[in-house]
């Protein structure tokens, strides 16, 4: 079966999975899931009051180089804004109300920086694992800008972010500008070249969505010397089955239901 996905079964070519993997089981999907406004802070402080010691959530570039958090590149589904994100400045962006459309507790929200979520997570002990959600055509550009911030405002903290992305570009361009970073790639299905695409992008995880995981798919990904989270698993009796066969992490928008501790 390890061969069919690609991997060399000879014991002593095997490397040995990464040991350097701090990072919890139980992931936040975009701060809180859909339990608060997705990528905002209040996002990131239920995920706490949950339990949760890490959150996901995604990064792209206003039209004047700031690094916030916003899944679309369109500001039309989270916000009261219309058009694209990557067109307006920051100042413009922050005067928009990105909380509203979840109920009215949330009036007034704010579309962070990745700068402001670095302090709160870091002062909270929370990891992080930022997705680099480039806006179309600027994908390079957002990963290098993206590493380069991480590794500023990550510089003294305990547990480094894992830096994540669909794009190749942006993890390769992450992977220049910042080396000592660990980088995971993200894909619906499993790639037919993913071990020769790991080893190219020099990532620690593969991310898939659970739907592709399976045991085989584990060990393979393990005997490789990698480690794999699935997203977005949010029924209890699936994450308890992806972590008995192995699975590194779990990345969830259940925060209410899937419990951390």
């Amino acid at each position: 079966m390890l061969a069919d996905l690609g991997i060399w079964t000879s014991e002593q070519d095997n490397m040995p999975i990464k040991d350097t993997w701090p990072y919890p089981k139980f992931v936040a999907h975009r701060g809180a899931g859909k339990i608060a406004p997705e990528n905002t802070l209040s996002a990131m402080r239920l995920a706490r009051s949950m339990g949760y010691s890490m959150v996901e959530f995604d990064v792209k570039l206003t039209n004047d180089d700031v690094l916030i958090l916003l899944h679309d590149s369109s500001l039309a589904r989270t916000t009261n804004g219309s058009g694209q994100a990557g067109d307006y400045s920051f100042a413009q962006l922050a005067q928009l109300d990105a909380g509203s459309w979840l109920g009215e507790a949330y009036a007034g929200e704010t579309i962070p920086t990745l700068s402001a979520i670095a302090a709160y997570t870091i002062a909270n002990s929370i990891a992080s694992n930022i997705e680099i959600k480039a806006t179309p055509g600027l994908e390079t550009l957002t990963g290098t800008r993206v590493a380069r911030q991480a590794k500023q405002d990550w510089a003294n903290a305990e547990i480094p972010p894992l830096l994540s992305s669909f794009s190749e570009a942006s993890l390769l361009a992450a992977r220049l500008e910042a080396p000592g970073l660990p980088r995971g790639f993200i894909s619906d299905e499993l790639p037919e070249n993913w071990l020769e695409l790991m080893n190219r992008l020099e990532c620690v995880s593969l991310h898939l969505r659970h739907s592709a995981v399976t045991q085989p798919v584990i060990q393979a990904v393990h005997q490789a010397g990698f480690r794999l989270a699935a997203w977005t698993v949010n029924e209890p009796q699936r994450a308890q089955q992806l972590l008995q066969w192995g699975a590194d992490a779990i990345i969830t928008d259940a925060i209410d239901r899937i419990s951390p501790v």
